[in-house]
């Protein structure tokens, strides 16, 4: 089959929607919310508060935002923005960033790519770049500097834990490479959807760097089990913030109200969410072991995977294309992944498995990819 145009997170997804599987194509949570969050969107929707709230977010979850999950490092309600999603939120900070530079636009991100980092530069015609790590899975930062002043790199995307790779930065590279950012004039975005999904150590969030020079953009989706709310938000210095604010008006205009008053009231009584947290953590830690296991064994590759909601593997030597094993996994077995090469250029032999499911489907799902292997 030729390879469609498009995502192949949503084609290889779609598939498993429209025709029955399991779908460890996309990041979709096998979890059920907190109870106590649907019982706040319960009561916040008999409440009169179904018009448009204020566009740059609830008053009560932007200062929760800042108090709460930004931590001790003094940012305020000012310097938060709530978006559609973390994704609008990228989005917004990409033309926001994009009209203020004269000239060409030149990206920068870290292989293997999520794919909104790579496909936002297609879609505006701008330059992309991809860094590749050596064999231990590290990024040479001389390397790193060098191209960033000579290719004039104006933003650079992060993701700590990686999508599709679940890599955690550290906070000796994260500040390195703010610096390098400071020092050539770049922009660096943070992105910490996956932060609270860690296995075993817990990632650095920059917030005490937030700055003219790097924002940070998270939202509730991963955290809370609910990826159909898009809700996210954007950390910035307070002139960004406001003027992103400006183009989210003719953007998303505003994040659903009842959405905002419902998380801002369960992280307020709850304790910003640890309770669920700690137990979310333990499912996907659970799952991914289970599915790290069963790919081992079956002669798959797997770089070290620190957190996240994924396993990225290399397919066993005997099948040579990624897409194809992924399209014949599916048609044998009814498991949908996706194939490696949307994610990387060198990736023609990875494959990409969601592992945020109950242990019982994930077993069933390993099972059935360890039989097609056979």
């Amino acid at each position: 089959m030729e390879r469609p145009s498009g995502s192949l997170i949503s084609f290889m997804s779609n598939l498993v929607k429209a025709n029955g599987g399991i779908n460890c194509a996309q990041g979709i949570p096998g979890f059920e919310p907190p109870k106590e969050l649907i019982s706040e969107l319960v009561s916040a929707a008999q409440t009169p508060i179904h018009q448009y709230p204020a566009g740059n977010g609830n008053p009560k979850l932007r200062e929760l935002v800042s108090s709460g999950l930004c931590g001790n490092s003094g940012l305020k309600a000012e310097n938060i923005l709530v978006t559609n999603g973390a994704t609008e939120a990228v989005s917004l900070i990409y033309l926001y960033l994009r009209q203020k530079t004269q000239g060409g636009f030149t990206v920068m991100s870290f292989d293997p790519v999520y794919e909104s980092y790579a496909n936002l530069p297609k879609i505006y015609g701008d330059r992309f770049l991809c860094e590749y790590p050596d064999g231990s899975g590290s990024f040479d930062f001389e390397t790193i500097e060098n191209r960033i002043k000579d290719e004039k790199v104006n933003l650079i995307l992060l993701c700590s834990p990686g999508n599709p790779l679940g890599k955690i930065w550290k906070k000796e590279e994260i500040s390195r490479l703010y610096e390098i950012c400071r020092k050539y004039g770049s922009n660096l975005v943070f992105d910490a959807v996956y932060s609270d999904l860690y296995f075993a150590e817990k990632p650095y969030l920059p917030f005490e760097l937030v700055d003219e020079t790097l924002f940070v953009v998270s939202a509730f989706s991963k955290m809370l089990s609910i990826t159909g709310w898009r809700v996210g938000y954007i950390v910035g210095a307070a002139q960004h913030v406001e003027n992103l604010a400006k183009i989210h008006d003719y953007t998303g205009l505003c994040t659903p109200s009842v959405l905002q008053i419902a998380i801002a009231e369960y992280l307020e009584k709850n304790d910003f969410g640890r309770e669920y947290l700690a137990f979310l953590r333990g499912k996907v830690r659970a799952s991914f072991k289970i599915m790290h296991s069963v790919l081992e064994k079956s002669g798959f590759y797997m770089p070290p995977i620190d957190g996240g909601y994924f396993v990225w593997a290399k397919i066993p030597q005997k099948f040579d294309d990624g897409f194809k094993f992924a399209m014949d996994l599916y048609e044998s077995k009814k498991v949908g992944t996706v194939p490696g090469i949307h994610f990387s250029e060198k990736g023609s032999n990875f494959t990409r498995i969601s592992i945020a499911k109950e242990a019982a489907e994930i077993e069933e799902a390993a099972a059935r990819i360890a039989d097609f292997v056979k």
